[in-house]
């Protein structure tokens, strides 16, 4: 065999270079499809799921009889959003027997007082119903220029504050992993976490209530355009979960 030409040779590399690239696309789109979380039922028996429109009319019978044992709900986000499928999924909840609770994504936009009388104005107070959840993580251009830490504490804290007086128990603070480094650490110790760590266990430095273990469990029981549910453990045993604030 000859050897390469100086134009053979940059045609080998540049055919190199992008079968390179295309490996690396495929390897980074296989691993933010797969979730390899499945953590031991024996050491996680109270599982549940979290819910919005998305997963449009969802029959929470056949997700209890499926081994949930609690869901929570989108309720809420901003100072005037609400969620479509809200008042649906009241209804159908309170007439099944898993535990409920409901959520507020929170925005950097508007106030943590405005923010919290939206959630207050659209969930009423139902048996056994789990303390409310503020969703805190990254949208839009805060992905990539997060909001200063001192400005989201504050009206956190004033939406916190303004839910327990209402509520009468204490917000759970769900979060993705940068999310609790950059606002919750330090901050909200009083509070409850939900973390989301779909690739592992959580890594925080304190004691976690509920950790979002996958986003990609497929289950019966739900009709909305998106495909696949929110799976969730909570820290401790079913008798821990039956004294947990709100049974």
């Amino acid at each position: 065999m000859g050897r390469l030409t100086p134009s053979r040779r940059l045609r080998w590399l540049l055919a190199l270079a992008a079968a390179c690239v295309l490996l690396a696309g495929l390897a980074l789109a296989a691993y933010r499809m797969y979730r390899p979380n499945n953590p031991s039922s024996g050491e996680y028996p109270i599982r549940g799921a979290d819910v919005s429109h998305y997963q449009g009319d969802v029959d929470f019978d056949r997700l209890a009889e499926q081994g949930l044992s609690f869901v929570y709900i989108k309720a809420t986000e901003g100072s005037d959003y609400v969620d479509s499928r809200l008042r649906e999924n009241i209804m159908a909840v309170s007439e099944s027997p898993l535990r409920a609770g409901f959520y507020h994504f929170f925005s950097y936009d508007s106030p943590g007082e405005t923010q919290a009388q939206n959630f207050i104005a659209n969930v009423p107070t139902l048996e056994g119903q789990l303390p409310p959840a503020i969703d805190v993580e990254f949208y839009g251009d805060y992905v990539l220029s997060p909001a200063g830490r001192d400005g989201v504490v504050a009206e956190l804290r004033t939406m916190v504050d303004a839910l327990e007086a209402h509520y009468g128990v204490r917000p759970v603070l769900y979060c993705t992993q940068r999310a609790y480094r950059l606002y919750i650490r330090g901050a909200f110790d009083d509070c409850d976490l939900w973390i989301r760590s779909v690739y592992g266990e959580p890594n925080v430095d304190r004691d976690w209530t509920f950790w979002q273990y996958t986003d990609r469990a497929k289950l019966d029981g739900y009709s909305g355009e998106e495909p696949y549910i929110d799976l969730n453990a909570f820290a401790g045993s079913a008798e821990a979960f039956a004294a947990y604030p709100g049974g």
